[in-house]
């Protein structure tokens, strides 16, 4: 039998590009990983389980696992995809479970939101459940990790430790928030009616050449509609040749509801007999069409009318935006429009009547009852002017240009449609009020060609001067504008929400919207909404989601931008979008898509669309897959329009949002009608302006050039007008400091209103090339501040101050632009004069006058150049003498040369210095670059790469405040204060009473501090609840000693793994109690916090699921690592990522500080002014140094052979150092555990990147990189952390947890306190240490070590230079590929400790080799089983009777199955057994598993590892001599966690099994024997009991097993004495009295007992009948 779970994953990780265009862009590989762990409570009998993992069109398949209902996997599969993220949005991923050999389905869908926060699921339940019987139960349950991820997710997987933990089913299913678990089957009905506005799907000639052979011209498409929907497909019957196509059919989808599946795909298709092709394609969201809430409503539609949009509608042989038309992207064009409905039926599956199919029904329907139900034909009105087109894209060409509307599918002429055919109404009257005035009116759509003139040298400008054209289109449509008013009002909300002020927000946060907004008349939008409610044309979608807003919008629910969102978008269309295309000789250039809502008028404000007679500026962009990529960033034409739209009754008003003072243009036909519309305007009203852009700086530019660099210019465009500013050479920071002015701008209409509205400046930014044209850079958009002339130049106005604009380069952001616009009415007597040029350097060049260019300081910025790193070829030469330029507002200072890099990539001069003027408002703040430059002979310089620092925040120092009592530090990045390098940290790496920072949240053996002149705190390694439970076992139990070591089991008994496996419980732990407590955690604490071990007190490391980097801010407390980054190289580079891009790396780090410095810094005792702010850095000379790298183990590795798996080894690279470990692969393994340590001898700075890399060994060919990690040990090295080698918990001089260290506690602490230039540490008696002002007591007994241990381990609490150090852990990193980039291909759980060769020699390495797993003896005796099912009919007497025997083995062993003898000719299910089985397996107890080592094949080349639960199945079978044997029931025992056996059969019954989570749970290894009865179980539709067995179970080690050996079955040694089994289990001919005897007793004993005394009671009376008359006649004769 074969189950299915099945579900949809729309991948939200591609959120950067959901840009409509750039679904259509390839995203890099987005990767599907899932794991299949097992399943539990399968139904059927004695199944040998598989599971198919089908994602897409691929499938993978799990191993087969034998006769059992709850196998169990751990198999890891990875799907990689080359699709657009639409694409992937409806990837199905199915899961199914199949009887090996056999095809029956069961099938659950699900379907996750685009919008969800992360695709990732843990350790979830899927439900199985069967779509062929509808009336069926759930199947079962899966349990698997899915993941889908795009390039730079990571994958946040919760440590993975004993993963056989109580499993709370109910708790943790596969499903969406909101889903309830108990989901019921509903029909889904879709009924199709008819379609409208086809494009014509064929070609001039073949209609022509049908024509003459049919004699007729029909049309040129034969229509279908496809419906798909969680999986399913459903198709609607071929119309041939129809544009208007009737169908009148309803397509019927059964799925559980609520359905996984979020959106239904609608599809009109061109049957074709070639290649049916799409014709357009709408999704219906149904989110959007039900509520969910306690009032809500099921999934609802129409009848309503559904606008598809596409490609344009001419058609041609080869489509190139055919994409468009499968609902990729955004359509471009109106392709078809669509009336269906869909109604929702929740099916009683109990109703014996039903339809149990769930496959895909169609129908006929009945059609559309009542016309009107989609509203009333009204006609409509809209109208546009073009007041302003520019930026015209040179690439056009100079032909001539128009602009073309559509609305619908009207004047598209390549049908031969004529204009004034309209809807499904033709060409009807006009309306009666202006029949006269309009009967005679054509619609105009399309303005008239022009020729474009020059703007510059990429723009071309329209001469839309005085004259602006007009455009009108008359079009009849279903009057649904009450849908498009309530949007509207809900959109005005959702603005409204938008600019509450947050503390109106925290005041009333309960409050209902309605309260929210006061100035919003929310009381008159349900009056506006509730007039028209019941009329016939509201479908019963309408009805409910005004209810639904109403009650939002009146009851108490708290404010939602998002929700006012969701109500506003409506999902039953009415008007089509308007389309705006820009032509050129007749051919369709570029378009603008404007939604009609938008622009449609009505009489009350709160229902006007928002653009509705405003003017618009819009930008025209390419269609499809032209306007994606470089080739879409350019601008095709920003144009300024006018539109309106509304009932042709209501256009009295149609012009009234226009600049005034114009006179209207009318055709001949219209001249003396006042109501008929122009098809020109002429400004006669237009005012002079001067417009002053002040040019002041760019920062963090795109790199233009291979050199890393750009040669930036700026262009501004106004109106028809543009100016350059100077081209900066070499830099991504220009520092333009001009002014551009632009004289006599000329723009129409009113003065005032321009004062509210001016028009947008665009600024682009352009790279400057010696050859060729300038490279675009990125775009920005601002409005400048007006003076009108009757206004004064004086603040708070103007002067305008200098503003950041967002610079874009397509969809990314590409730096900021700091500059000022002001627009000036002309002639103004006041107007601020232009100064000449004050820099005669420069040419005629403004600058930025005084009052709008920042105020400026001296500051002085102190520069630590350190090194070198890792720097690439430059033009295939190998750099050898660099040195590093640092530049700043137009200062800068070099580095000393580096004579020859490769032998020492360190400066000889550490720090320089150099003086700057810059902004005293620290946001003004100039980006700071860094150049690295390779010299070369003849004086040559070549540039390596670049680095821009674009905010100098961090890196600003500020002299302490005297007057606080706290040292508050925030922003520091050194903590010079000429206390040396161990100053301050960065951040909230800082002490805890810092501020503003709140302090971190702290557990119990943590605690903040304040800086008072003395404070005592009590040490504490423990917890308050290991306190309590050392009092209660000192006063039950007596002794035990003080110590921490006393209280540890048996050293010998743990090893390093003991210690890691109680860190990872440890960290579980404190997230569950986080998680119940509801307590919210700073991520660096919620995902590493070590307390004691629970069970032993054993010392337990961190185990951080990071890198140690990330926790530690980078180790950059005073050495930062600035990537250098190269230029484009090609064309092709402009998607290049960061990572691609760097060249080298720049070590150092940079001081800014205003002058002068305070004198208290400069005359500190110690003071060297050769460095400055950097004092106490240690040498950069080269140091050798021992490094010692652990890999513990990997997880979730990337399958890199073809069976699904990989054979991974380490491989380690430092410097010249390459280790491979390729003997030691791990076979067929994807979570290997390596438990390796490898020693490297190291050369600081020459050899500090190490590598760690995980491949695939390979017996043929070359072994692949599976993935490889990184790690910059110099940043470590020097770090204050101090993260050469963590410091433990607790001090051991033996055993397993043995200091690592070779310095003790109490060295490292005094170094820590010269260094930090701290006063300590003296020792005192009773446990005290003092450290600064801080006293800190311990327990009396402990030694020095242990105090220092204290004090080291609460490092960050002292003050001026303590900060946190690394504790002793294990950090888990991601592998990544370089062929799939920002991809995890794994992770590698790892750590690293480094010595200095000129210190002590470390002791050597911890043993962290894996575990070996220990051998145990399991013994089971099967003595007796009750109350089995009778399965056989005997031939001659028809008693049922059972021949039983049971079968046992241990899970992953089935091929040492082991069986009872047969208990023959059970009559009453009791049978009579004293077997022994005996199963030695290799347990691992840390992690509960059995470790089972075997060939996969006979093919295989080694033996390959698996590691399973420890359980036990025990089943029972009825024998049959000529036939299979039938299975009865089974039990499966989780030998670390099972029922305990009832006492007597009685007791057993089937909640042992089923409510196993309420009862009493043993586990083997630690109760070593039990006995008992437990129930036979059969897997059915219903659990039912088959049977009990009577077993006992005896663990012993191999040891013991040994000593006290015992035989199978009932062999010596300790035989089992012969069971005593009745003598009818003899063959009944062989002792027919016996038999018969026992046959006759047992079945008709109490009528043998009744007939007798009923044969007794006969006897008697007929006595008494007989010796009646003789007795009654002595009597009477007296005888």
């Amino acid at each position: 039998m074969e189950l299915h779970l099945v579900f949809f994953i729309k991948v939200k990780k591609f959120h950067r590009i959901i840009e409509s265009q750039n679904s259509l862009c390839m995203n890099p590989s987005p990767q599907v990983s899932i794991t299949i762990i097992e399943a539990r409570q399968l139904v059927g009998l004695n199944m040998d389980p598989v599971v198919c993992v089908e994602v897409g069109e691929e499938k993978k398949y799990t191993s087969m696992k034998e006769s059992t209902n709850c196998p169990y996997y751990n198999e890891y599969f990875v799907f990689d995809f080359h699709v657009p993220p639409d694409v992937m949005f409806d990837k199905i991923i199915k899961l199914s479970v199949s009887e090996h050999g056999c095809i029956v389905l069961f099938v659950g869908l699900w379907k996750e939101p685009a919008h969800s926060a992360y695709h990732q699921f843990y350790h979830k339940w899927a439900i199985l459940s069967d779509p062929e019987d509808l009336t069926a139960g759930l199947k079962g349950y899966l349990k698997c990790d899915i993941a889908v991820v795009g390039k730079g997710d990571n994958i946040k997987t919760p440590h993975k430790a004993n993963e056989t933990e109580e499993d709370d089913i109910e708790g943790n299913l596969l499903l969406p928030d909101g889903v309830p678990p108990e989901r019921q089957w509903a029909r889904f009905y879709i009924k199709i009616y008819r379609a409208e506005g086809l494009p014509r799907m064929n070609t001039s000639i073949m209609a022509n050449v049908k024509k003459a052979l049919i004699g007729e011209n029909k049309d040129l498409v034969d229509p279908y509609v496809q419906v798909v929907f969680a999986g399913q497909k459903g198709k609607t019957s071929i119309q041939k040749s129809s544009y208007e196509p009737l169908w009148n059919e309803q397509i019927i989808f059964t799925e559980m509801f609520p359905p996984l599946c979020r959106r239904i795909k609608i599809q009109i298709r061109d049957s074709d007999k070639v290649n049916d092709v799409a014709i357009g394609t709408h999704f219906i969201d149904l989110r959007k069409i039900s509520n969910e809430g306690d009032k809500g409503f099921l999934p609802t539609f129409g009848p309503a009318w559904v606008n598809m949009y596409g490609s344009t509608r001419n058609y041609t042989l080869m489509d190139e935006h055919q994409e468009l038309n499968e609902g990729l992207g955004e359509g471009v064009s109106f392709r078809a429009r669509l009336l269906m409905s869909l109604a929702v039926e929740i099916l009683d599956t109990t109703n014996p009547e039903i339809n149990s199919s769930t496959e895909v029904q169609v129908e006929q329907a009945t059609s559309v009852a009542d016309q009107n139900c989609t509203g009333k034909m009204e006609e409509f009105f809209l109208f546009g002017a073009f007041l302003e087109a520019t930026m015209i894209d040179r690439k056009i060409g100079d032909k001539p240009i128009n602009f073309e509307v559509t609305i619908g599918w009207l004047f598209f002429c390549e049908r031969g449609f004529e204009a004034s055919l309209v809807g499904n109404a033709g060409s009807k009257n006009s309306s009666e009020d202006e029949g006269d005035e309009d009967g005679e009116m054509v619609s105009v759509s399309s303005s008239q060609p022009m020729k474009p003139l020059v703007t510059d040298r990429n723009y071309f400008h329209l001469p839309y001067f005085e004259k602006k054209p007009c455009i009108y289109i008359k079009s009849w449509w279903q009057d649904q504008r009450c849908r498009l008013y309530n949007a509207n009002i809900m959109d005005k909300i959702a603005d409204k929400l938008r600019s509450i002020q947050p503390q109106v927000l925290a005041e009333s946060p309960q409050a209902p919207i309605g309260f929210m907004l006061p100035t919003f008349p929310t009381r008159h939008f349900v009056t506006l909404a509730d007039k028209d409610q019941h009329h016939s044309s509201r479908t019963r979608l309408d009805r409910e989601r005004l209810k639904s807003c109403m009650r939002e919008l009146v009851s108490g629910i708290q404010p939602d931008t998002d929700r006012a969102l969701c109500w506003s978008s409506q999902p039953q269309h009415t008007i089509p979008d308007v389309f705006i295309w820009m032509m050129s000789n007749n051919k369709r250039i570029a378009y603008a898509r404007v939604p009609s809502k938008d622009i449609l008028y009505s009489i009350v404000d709160e229902e006007m669309g928002k653009d509705c007679a405003k003017v618009k500026t819009i930008f025209l962009k390419l269609p499809g897959k032209r306007g994606f990529g470089p080739a879409g960033w350019t601008v095709q034409a920003k144009m300024e329009i006018y539109l309106w739209l509304g009932l042709n009754k209501q256009r009295k008003d149609f012009l009234s949002g226009l600049p005034c003072g114009f006179e209207e243009k009318k055709t001949a036909r219209g001249q003396n009608l006042a109501s008929f519309p122009p098809i020109s305007l002429l400004y006669t009203k237009k005012q002079v302006f001067q417009l002053r852009a002040h040019m002041y700086q760019a920062r963090s530019l795109f790199a233009a050039d291979s050199s890393g660099l750009s040669d930036p210019f700026a262009r501004v465009f106004f109106i028809s007008q543009s100016q350059c500013t100077e081209v900066l050479n070499e830099t991504l920071c220009p520092t333009w400091d001009q002014l551009l002015v632009f004289d006599n701008v000329e723009l129409y209409g009113e003065a005032h209103e321009m004062r509210d509205d001016p028009p947008i400046i665009v600024i682009e930014i352009y790279d400057q090339d010696t050859v060729g044209k300038a490279d675009f850079m990125g775009r920005t958009f601002a409005k400048p501040v007006v003076k009108m002339s009757d206004e004064q130049y004086c603040p708070p106005r103007f002067p305008p101050q200098l503003e950041y604009y967002q610079i874009y380069r397509g969809n990314s952001t590409a730096g900021d632009l700091l500059a000022a616009f002001e627009l000036l009415q002309v002639p103004a007597s006041d107007l601020p004069p232009i100064d000449g040029p004050t820099d005669m350097d420069r040419g005629p060049i403004l600058p930025v006058p005084l009052g709008i260019r920042p105020v400026l300081s001296k500051y002085r910025v102190e520069v630590l150049f350190w090194g070198l790193r890792d720097l690439k070829r430059v033009n295939l030469a190998q750099v050898d003498r660099p040195r590093v330029d640092i530049e700043c507002a137009g200062r800068g200072v070099q580095s000393a040369l580096i004579q020859n890099y490769k032998k020492n990539p360190n400066f000889s001069t550490l720090v320089k210095w150099f003086e700057v003027d810059l902004p005293e408002n620290e946001l003004l703040h100039p980006p700071l670059n860094i150049r690295v430059v390779d010299c070369r002979a003849f004086g040559r310089y070549t540039l390596v790469g670049s680095h821009a620092v674009s905010s100098l925040r961090k890196f600003i120092y500020r002299p302490p405040d005297k007057k606080a009592q706290h040292w508050n530090m925030t922003g520091t990045s050194l903590g010079p204060e000429g206390r040396g390098w161990y100053g301050s940290l960065v951040g909230t790496e800082g002490l805890a009473s810092q501020v503003p920072h709140p302090p971190p949240l702290h557990f119990k053996r943590y605690f903040t501090c304040t800086c008072s002149s003395l404070s005592f705190f009590p040490l504490s390694l423990k917890s308050e609840e290991e306190k309590e439970r050392k009092k209660k076992k000192k006063k039950g139990g007596g002794g035990g000693g003080e110590e921490v070591e006393e209280e540890e089991p048996d050293d010998s008994m743990l090893d390093w793994w003991s210690k890691y496996f109680a860190s990872i419980e440890t960290m579980k732990e404190v997230g569950t109690e986080q998680r119940m407590v509801g307590v919210h955690v700073p991520s660096a604490l919620a995902q590493v916090v070590t307390v004691s071990f629970p069970s032993f007190n054993l010392p337990s490391s961190q185990v951080f699921n990071k890198e140690l980097e990330t926790e530690f801010d980078s180790f950059e407390d005073w050495l930062h690592t600035f990537n250098l980054l190269r230029g484009k190289i090609g064309d092709n580079d402009d998607n290049a990522t960061e990572e691609e891009r760097i060249v080298g790396r720049f070590k150092g780090s940079i001081c800014v500080y205003k002058m002068p410095l305070p004198d208290d810094i400069t005359k500190e005792a110690g003071y060297d002014p050769n460095f400055g702010m950097f004092q106490g850095i240690p040498s950069n000379d080269p140091i050798n140094v021992l490094v010692r790298v652990y890999v513990v183990r990997a997880t979730d590795l990337h399958p890199a052979d073809i069976n699904g798996k990989a054979d991974p080894y380490i491989a380690i690279k430092l410097g010249k150092t390459d280790i491979k470990d390729k003997e030691n692969y791990i076979s067929k393994q994807l979570n290997p555990v390596f438990g390796k340590s490898f020693d490297i001898e190291a050369t600081f700075p020459m050899e500090s990147m190490l590598t760690v890399a995980v491949y695939d060994w390979d017996l043929v060919g070359t072994d692949d990189l599976i993935g490889e990690t990184k790690i910059d040990l110099e940043n470590r090295y020097y770090s204050k952390h101090r993260a050469t080698c963590g410091v433990s918990q607790t001090y051991s001089i033996h055993g397993y947890n043995i200091w690592r260290d070779p310095m003790k506690p109490s060295q490292i602490l005094s170094k820590l306190c010269k260094d930090g230039k701290v006063d300590g540490p003296h020792y005192g008696p009773g446990g005290r240490v003092k450290v600064a002002n801080r006293v800190f007591t311990g327990q009396k007994k402990q030694t020095d070590e242990h105090l220092a241990l204290a004090v080291l381990r609460h490092w960050e609490d002292i003050p001026w230079a303590g900060c946190k150090l690394v504790p002793e852990h294990v950090e888990t990193r991601p592998l990544l590929n370089p062929d799939k980039p920002g991809i995890e291909q794994g992770r590698l759980e790892m750590w690293v400790d480094m010595f200095p060769m000129d210190m002590p020699a470390p002791g050597p390495a911890i043993d962290i080799s894996p575990r070996k797993p220990k051998k145990y003896e399991l013994r089971v005796i099967v003595w007796n089983t009750d109350e089995v099912i009778l399965e056989d009919d005997d031939y001659f007497t028809g008693e049922k009777s059972s021949d039983i025997f049971v079968r046992g083995w241990l899970k992953g062993q089935q091929e040492d199955k082991q069986d009872t003898d047969v208990h023959y000719h059970s009559l009453t299910g009791e049978g009579n057994f004293n077997w022994r089985y005996i199963f030695p397996f290799d347990y691992l107890m840390a992690e509960e598993k059995i470790v089972i080592s075997k060939k996969e094949s006979m093919f295989s080349w080694d033996e390959t590892e698996y590691k399973i639960p420890a359980r036990l199945t025990l089943q029972v079978w009825d024998a049959d001599h000529f036939s299979a044997d039938d299975f009865l029931g089974a039990i499966e025992l989780d030998l670390n966690r099972f029922p305990r056996g009832a006492k007597t059969s009685k007791q057993c019954s089937l909640e042992m099994v089923t409510n196993e989570a309420e009862l009493p749970m043993i586990s083997i290894f630690k109760q070593k024997r039990v006995k008992g009865w437990w129930p036979f179980v059969a897997r059915d539709e219903n659990d039912e009991l088959e049977g009990k067995v009577e077993a006992e179970l005896h663990l012993l080690t191999a040891e013991e097993a040994e000593k006290s050996p015992a035989g199978l079955a009932r062999n010596e040694p300790d035989p089992l004495e012969k069971p005593n089994r009745p003598d009818t289990s003899f063959i009944w001919f062989l002792n027919p009295l016996k038999s018969i005897k026992y046959l006759i007793c047992t079945r008709y004993k109490w009528l043998i007992i009744k007939i007798v005394l009923a044969l007794l009671l006969l006897v008697m009376v007929a006595l008494f009948l007989y010796s009646m008359p003789g007795y009654m006649v002595k009597k009477l004769l007296g005888a």
